[in-house]
């Protein structure tokens, strides 16, 4: 009978020559095998029941050859320290967001002092910016937009599952919050340029709403800083995620809309420019 390591080094050769990740089916064994990493290193040399067996090479078989995203399969992922739900109508949350979440945090606190502010996340997708800042600051009053309703729905349910109290509004960037004012704007809008080659696995399943962003990628960031004055109050801060390349384009149109504010970028982990702040002051 083969063990947990027979069927895990199989399953990884195969990802592996079909160019995935071999990391993506560990995951899946966790899952399916419903234990603890830690349970499964010291599991290695014991059998893997018949049932988690099954459950685990259909997944594994559609990971490669149905090109099926890992985090669609388990039907969750996790992102600053909590877990969403994710399927075919949200992007997949990305680890690199989890920066914008704490430098977004630390920006709160140099202008705001820890005082109650009004947040809204534009184009919120899963809703893992708004739920994670709203857990992680509860002097946020949050609100959140998309102009796909099956993407609020599992917004909504990530809220109810967080216990995060979040406002979610159907629409189109910035036209549902007329007649609001913000405090903070945080927006990881779609921004790969229309004729960029995406891997296959992400163009088949990911929705095309969430990922394009015009000819050149910046369709979006357009659109929120040539408005994002009629919303927001003169003391603000605008965040966004962005393209590692799309970096000086961006600061050049935030200039043209805010020319007095604070404008800079910061790296991620990765060393690359990922993240661009407007401060009003």
């Amino acid at each position: 009978m083969p063990t947990y390591q027979d069927i895990l080094r199989s399953a990884e050769k195969l990802a592996r020559s079909h160019h995935l990740e071999a990391s993506a089916i560990k995951l899946l064994m966790l899952h399916f095998a419903n234990i603890a990493p830690t349970e499964l290193y010291l599991s290695m040399d014991k059998v893997m029941p018949d049932a988690s067996h099954q459950s685990f090479d259909k997944a594994v078989n559609d990971y490669v050859f149905q090109q099926i995203p890992v985090q669609y399969l388990i039907g969750y992922v996790y992102f600053y320290g909590y877990r969403f739900l994710v399927d075919d109508r949200v992007l997949i949350p990305r680890f690199e967001t989890e920066e914008l979440v704490a430098n977004v945090l630390v920006q709160y606190d140099e202008l705001f002092n820890g005082n109650a502010v009004k947040l809204v996340d534009v184009g919120t997708g899963s809703g893992c910016l708004a739920i994670s800042l709203k857990k992680e600051e509860e002097r946020f009053e949050v609100f959140a937009t998309d102009i796909s309703h099956e993407a609020l729905e599992v917004a909504k349910m990530n809220a109810f599952n967080n216990q995060a109290t979040v406002t979610f509004i159907q629409g189109d960037m910035l036209k549902p919050l007329e007649g609001m004012k913000f405090d903070i704007l945080v927006s990881n809008p779609p921004y790969i340029p229309s004729a960029e080659t995406v891997d296959e696995i992400i163009i088949k399943n990911e929705p095309n709403v969430a990922l394009f962003g015009g000819d050149d990628g910046l369709k979006f960031y357009q659109i929120i800083l040539s408005e994002a004055k009629t919303i927001l109050n003169l003391r603000s801060i605008i965040a966004f995620e962005h393209g590692f390349d799309k970096a000086e384009q961006i600061r050049t149109i935030a200039k043209t809309y805010f020319p007095l504010a604070n404008i800079f970028t910061l790296k991620d982990m990765q060393n690359k420019d990922r993240m661009t702040f407007v401060i009003n002051q």
